[in-house]
């Protein structure tokens, strides 16, 4: 597919991140775009921006949906094809995610599962939702974001990442099972997986606001004692700390990993869609992503000890030219 003029892309979790900036990018190149969002605020600012740009005039849709509800995507599928005057779509992007649910052993199953639910659940509803609207058009694709904990399950030796690494594994494996499933079945739609490194994006404000079910930034005090309890593991001392010192200290991490991120959510956005016009399945988004890709194929018995993670913090800081 070399050129989206006149198709129709859905995006989920559109509000911000790279859903933002693919539904910015697509816009300009002539395409349709229908996002959902649990944040109908940040939706908004989404479709402000797009239609800024919107010279083409092209159809920019918002649709409320948790990607975790199946009759959400129902109800968005409806919406869609009255809004759009349709019974196709030529892009899915099955883009929604959050990160939370860190460990099995500790974690509450209901913050484990919304994580999950929302990480691998939202991939496979989006594909069944959508799947008979992408088999009418004369050619489609669907684009699944993994990450690179989808083949690293993990993010440091302190710290349990089980949740969003199961999910990431499974969007992985899936749409590498759809690559033959479709070319049987629907050989005109064909899959792509992405994985991405560290992107600048507001997921880890996001996440809390998500699984808090609080639309403000502030942690509460289940979250509060839940990162102490993660200070502790990772050896911080943190008992001179009161709440107000642990809420900027939170703040300043998720400005520092939006703002500071090797790439930004809009490049990244340009790389997962010159992939698409490439036709490549497996789309790698970012340096660290083809570092740590590269690790784990050469030492996958390796991969959890001390000794990889330390080779890995010291091998992505080396920045090709």
């Amino acid at each position: 597919m070399k050129d989206f003029t006149g198709r129709i892309a859905v995006i989920t979790g559109g509000g911000s991140g790279m859903g933002r900036e693919l539904a910015r990018q697509l816009v300009v190149e002539g395409c349709n775009v229908a996002i959902c969002d649990v944040s109908t605020e940040a939706m908004d600012e989404t479709k402000r921006l797009c239609e800024l740009q919107n010279s083409a005039r092209v159809r920019v849709t918002t649709h409320f949906a948790d990607v975790s509800v199946e009759d959400h995507y129902k109800r968005f599928r409806g919406q869609l094809t009255e809004q759009h005057s349709t019974d196709k779509i030529h892009l899915l992007f099955n883009n929604a995610g959050i990160g939370g649910g860190g460990s099995v052993v500790t974690d509450p199953r209901e913050e484990w599962e919304r994580t999950f639910n929302i990480c691998w659940g939202g991939v496979y509803l989006g594909v069944r939702t959508f799947l008979p609207l992408l088999i009418k058009a004369d050619e489609a694709r669907i684009i699944n974001t993994s990450s690179i904990s989808g083949f690293w399950a993990a993010i440091r030796p302190s710290q349990p990442h089980t949740a969003y690494s199961a999910a990431k594994f499974a969007v992985k494996g899936f749409t590498e099972a759809l690559i033959n499933d479709l070319r049987l079945n629907a050989p005109h739609v064909k899959c792509a997986v992405v994985m991405p490194g560290h992107v600048g994006t507001a997921v880890n404000a996001n996440t809390r606001k998500v699984l808090s079910g609080a639309d403000c930034d502030q942690l509460s005090a289940d979250e509060l004692t839940k990162m102490r309890l993660t200070l502790t593991r990772t050896g911080v001392d943190h008992n001179a700390m009161s709440d107000e010192d642990i809420q900027r200290m939170m703040d300043d991490q998720d400005r520092a990993f939006r703002d500071k991120a090797p790439l930004t959510a809009a490049a990244a956005a340009k790389i997962i869609l010159d992939g698409v016009k490439s036709d490549r399945w497996r789309i790698l988004v970012g340096h660290h992503a083809h570092i740590i890709d590269e690790l784990v194929r050469r030492t996958p018995e390796q991969a959890y000890t001390q000794e990889f993670y330390d080779d890995w913090i010291a091998t992505r800081a080396i920045i090709p030219k």
